[in-house]
């Protein structure tokens, strides 16, 4: 009964932020291709903070419950992540369609960025009024992390993940035409390093710098 107590409460901390860093991702794709000429997000109303038209069932909700479920039945940490419905961009209405993926796909860790910032400052806040409910510090404290883990998950160099994106806008022509082949193997070698904790590995130097920015503001 204990653990699925402990279940429920770490479901309440992480829902907010996790939603919000889910949305304001996907939506951050949308306004950045919006910026560079492709009004396709835009006009099916995807740039916005409503978390609904974002929402997939899979991994913005079972995933990420399943994970903070097991997380407190074991006692352990564990990674948290997830993803939304992929917002719609066409490429060919960018100038540059490779330079334009990559500006495109590098605005979604950068919007977890951010709100890891805002949520620092947030918990800043509430450290110099005085308010040390632990509720409140909770959510704070998961704002923080959940963008780190999220930005860094994001920012593996492997396609279709934003990294991937990032790389490809990086290399030369015939290098990125090649590159381009990983997409198909993308998921596979995701599953790989999830069951070999390669992603673990990626993830835990950006988990490190979270503890610590929450440990110096607290």
């Amino acid at each position: 009964m204990d653990s699925i107590s402990h279940a429920i409460q770490l479901i309440c901390v992480y829902a907010i932020p996790l939603i919000f860093a889910i949305t304001l991702h996907e939506s951050a794709h949308g306004w950045a291709a919006a910026r560079l000429g492709d009004m396709t997000a835009t006009r099916l109303g995807r740039v916005t903070i409503n978390p609904i038209p974002h929402i997939d069932p899979i991994g913005t909700i079972a995933i990420p419950g399943a994970l903070i479920l097991m997380s407190a039945l074991t006692g352990g940490g564990g990674l948290l992540f997830g993803w939304a419905k992929p917002v719609p961009i066409n490429p060919w209405n960018f100038r540059n369609p490779v330079r334009g993926m990559m500006i495109t796909a590098l605005a979604g860790p950068l919007s977890n960025a951010l709100q890891m910032l805002a949520w620092a400052f947030l918990l800043k806040l509430c450290v110099m009024f005085g308010i040390y409910e632990s509720f409140v510090i909770s959510v704070c404290s998961a704002g923080i992390s959940v963008n780190l883990m999220l930005m860094a998950f994001n920012l593996i160099p492997i396609p279709p993940l934003d990294g991937g994106r990032i790389v490809r806008g990086l290399l030369p022509a015939k290098a990125g035409q090649a590159f381009d082949q990983l997409e198909r193997y993308g998921m596979i070698i995701l599953l790989v390093l999830m069951v070999g904790g390669g992603l673990t590995f990626f993830v835990r130097p950006f988990l490190m710098f979270g503890q610590w920015l929450v440990n110096l503001v607290l």
